[in-house]
C-alpha cells in the first residue's frame, strides 16, 4: 500500500524539484500563462491556487508567506496588486489546465497552465504595442547617436582645415632682426656635379702646399 507517497518525484532531488516549482510559479504570475509538460502542470496548479488564496487574503503576514514560497518580488506584487483582486468573488478553480498533445521529441504530454480569465488576444495586443514602443525608442537613439557621431565629425574637418591655413602664414620677423633664410630641407647635391679639384702635387712628398718636408736653401 501506498501511504504518505503523494506527488511525483519529477526525476529530481528534493531541493531541485522545489527550485523548479518556484522558478515556473515566477513565470506563471509574470506571463499568466506557461507551456510545460502535463505531470508538471498538474503538480504545480493547486500550489499556484495556494499562492492566489493568500494573494486574497492581503496583508504583510501573507506577503510573507508568500515570499517564503516564491523569492521573487516582482511576481508577488504583480500577484497581490492585479492578479488576485480579480478572483475576489470566486472560491477556488483560478487555473485549468490545456493538453498539447506528445512532443515530437520523446513523446512528453505537453500542456498549457493558465489562468481563467486569460485572454490571448488582448496580450497579444499589448505585446506588438510594447514591440513598437521598443522599436521606436531604438530608431530614437539611433538617430541621436548619428547626429553625435555627424557632429563630432564636422567639428574635426574644421579643425584639420584651420590647422592648415596657420601653418601656412610665416611669422614675421621682430623689429631689429635679420631676416635669415634658412636653406629648404631636401635639396642635394646634383648628380654629376663635381667639387673643386686639389692642386696637382697636393699631398705628396717634396711639393704641395700640405704635407711633405721643405727643401733646404744652399745645398
Amino acid at each position: 500500500m501506498q501511504h504518505n507517497r503523494a506527488g511525483r518525484k519529477l526525476g529530481r532531488t528534493t531541493s531541485h524539484r522545489r527550485a523548479l516549482f518556484r522558478n515556473q510559479l515566477a513565470s506563471l504570475f509574470t506571463h499568466e500563462r506557461i507551456t510545460t509538460t502535463l505531470p508538471k502542470a498538474k503538480d504545480l496548479r493547486p500550489l499556484a491556487e495556494k499562492m492566489i488564496t493568500l494573494g486574497k487574503r492581503g496583508g504583510l503576514h501573507a506577503r510573507r508567506l508568500a515570499l517564503k514560497n516564491l523569492p521573487d518580488p516582482g511576481a508577488v506584487r504583480k500577484l497581490f496588486d492585479e492578479i488576485a483582486p480579480r478572483f475576489m468573488d470566486r472560491v477556488g478553480g483560478y487555473t485549468h489546465i490545456l493538453k498539447l498533445g506528445r512532443r515530437p521529441g520523446d513523446g512528453a504530454e505537453m500542456a498549457i497552465l493558465e489562468f481563467i480569465d486569460f485572454d490571448f488576444a488582448q496580450r497579444q495586443a499589448e505585446k506588438k504595442v510594447a514591440a513598437k514602443a521598443a522599436a521606436e525608442k531604438k530608431e530614437s537613439l539611433l538617430d541621436k547617436a548619428k547626429k553625435l557621431v555627424a557632429g563630432k565629425g564636422a567639428e574635426e574637418k574644421a579643425e584639420k582645415a584651420e590647422k592648415p591655413a596657420k601653418a601656412e602664414k610665416p611669422e614675421a620677423p621682430a623689429e631689429g632682426e635679420e631676416k635669415v633664410e634658412t636653406k629648404p630641407k631636401g635639396v642635394e647635391k646634383p648628380h654629376g656635379v663635381k667639387g673643386p679639384r686639389a692642386p696637382k702635387g697636393a699631398g705628396k712628398r717634396g711639393g704641395g702646399l700640405h704635407g711633405g718636408t721643405p727643401r733646404k736653401v744652399g745645398s
